[in-house]
């Protein structure tokens, strides 16, 4: 039996006058991967960048109610939202290494902001993450090269070692594959597989098949509302709702 990682309790999400998210009531169980579906424009990616504050750097939203970190809300005045996101990275729908920067660079960038310039630590972490993401035997040799130059499945590798070298408990993910060849997207895949072991993963895809090949837990959002959430075989074999079973069927 897993363990909550993550709850939202009552979560409410505007953007000026309009209501995106209502009501959001939803326990993520620890190192497992949870899948968040539904039609584009219900909340998907404002749920995702509400669960760690992302939302505080864009003007115009105004969130309700409460998300809990192993049980703390991480939307207490006294919580620094910088350590929320170290705790809780994110990676982007399109890759979006620092262009400007060498491989090696994009890695330890975050560390090196948060005043970590000790030169051997940097080094076994660019190599622990690397080896993580599969990318360590590619780029081994260039470290100093551009990031620029790396494939687009390589470069959305990098930004989730980039992610991880922070050391963070959860991981998001904003339809990681979307903009990757199919090759490119199979191997993110597998890469997601094997790191929940470590790490808490919380997905966004519009891929029906994706959610059902990868995540252990799936959630279903409709207009703003959570319309269903349970164990992704249950979701897809037995859905209780309605319109669940619709959109799981393509039907929608």
């Amino acid at each position: 039996m897993f363990g909550i990682k993550i709850e939202t309790k009552d979560l409410s999400v505007w953007y000026k006058d309009k209501q995106i998210l209502k009501e959001i009531f939803l326990s993520i169980p620890e190192k497992q991967i949870t899948a968040i579906m539904g039609p584009s424009g219900c909340g998907k990616t404002t749920l995702l960048k509400a669960l760690n504050r992302l939302l505080d750097i864009h003007e115009g939203y105004k969130v309700s109610g409460e998300v809990l970190l192993d049980g703390n809300n991480v939307y207490d005045p006294k919580v620094n939202p910088m350590e929320i996101r170290a705790r809780i990275g994110m990676v982007f729908q399109k890759p979006s290494p620092f262009p400007h920067l060498s491989i090696y660079d994009n890695v330890v960038v975050g560390l090196k902001l948060r005043g970590i310039t000790d030169k051997k630590y940097l080094d076994d972490v660019v190599k622990e993450v690397l080896n993580k993401v599969g990318l360590w035997d590619e780029v081994k040799d260039r470290l100093e090269s551009s990031a620029a130059k790396l494939s687009g499945g390589q470069q959305q590798r990098l930004c989730i070692a980039r992610a991880l070298a922070l050391n963070p408990e959860v991981l998001l993910l904003d339809e990681p594959t979307s903009a990757l060849d199919p090759i490119s997207a199979a191997k993110i895949e597998s890469l997601l597989l094997d790191l929940k072991k470590e790490y808490t993963i919380i997905i966004v895809t519009h891929n029906i098949q994706q959610a059902a090949r990868i995540s252990d837990y799936a959630a279903f959002l409709y207009m703003g509302q959570l319309i269903e959430f349970g164990k992704t075989q249950e979701i897809f074999t037995n859905p209780k709702n309605e319109l669940t079973e619709k959109y799981v069927e393509g039907r929608m």
